[in-house]
């Protein structure tokens, strides 16, 4: 015996009931986000794009334009504006070998970055390669065997995405970095035994940038058929 009358008891059990099982705004178990929050979370995922790496990218997009104009001036063939030129391409160089790994270590991947770094990369090596070519300082037949094997397995690579990915190979990287190399050189005006010397390493880049394309097309072969062996044989276990 308490003294209680039921009736207030289970007025009170039932409040406490009401209380407890409450899903309203006030509701700590149940309460809904504040108004604005997607918006606020819209806000910081979008300000994510402005990071160290997306901004090198940026970067090398902006120097594309300022490279070509100093490749051209005056001709095209004083020395002076062609070394102010190779500084440009020496630095989005530079920022290519920085961007993506910064992006990896950082966790600053993004959709933009995904997107941009490569564009940027072919960017700047295309427009070194045309102006070197329109110069005549360089082959048209060698600016379009890297440019369309740079292209071509981009579109490649785009084409065999539902299978994987095909991964960056080391004979890939060195590629770049020789035809990194060779460009530079063609852009500084060299003479004498450095003129010879940047013959060699733009022969060596052109065959490393044909041998390396045709190794992608291998392996974007066999992904496929791996992607579509996987395929077949999920949907006749899923038939089974």
């Amino acid at each position: 015996m308490t003294g209680v009358p039921a009736s207030a008891a289970n007025g009170s059990s039932q409040a406490g009931s009401a209380k407890a099982g409450s899903t309203g705004p006030d509701a700590p178990g149940g309460a809904k986000p504040p108004r604005g929050a997607k918006l606020t979370a819209a806000a910081v995922n979008q300000a994510s794009v402005w990071n160290v790496a997306n901004l090198l990218t940026m970067l090398r997009l902006l120097l594309v334009p300022g490279f070509v104009a100093l490749m051209l001036a005056d001709g095209g063939y004083d020395p002076a504006w062609r070394s102010l030129a190779w500084a440009a391409f020496a630095v989005a160089m530079i920022t290519d070998l920085f961007d993506g790994h910064l992006a990896r270590a950082y966790d600053l991947v993004t959709d933009f970055g995904k997107i941009a770094d490569p564009i940027a990369d072919k960017a700047i090596m295309g427009a070194a390669l045309i102006c070197l070519s329109a110069l005549g300082d360089l082959p048209w037949w060698v600016t379009i065997v890297i440019l369309g094997r740079e292209l071509g397995i981009t579109l490649l690579r785009f084409l065999v995405i539902r299978y994987g990915v095909i991964p960056a190979s080391r004979g890939g990287k060195l590629k770049t970095l020789t035809q990194g190399v060779a460009v530079g050189m063609y852009v500084l005006a060299l003479t004498g035994w450095l003129a010879t010397l940047r013959f060699w390493v733009m022969a060596v880049a052109v065959v490393l940038t044909v041998v390396t394309g045709l190794d992608y097309v291998r392996q974007a072969i066999v992904l496929r058929r791996q992607g579509i062996a996987e395929r077949k044989a999920a949907l006749e276990e899923s038939e089974a």
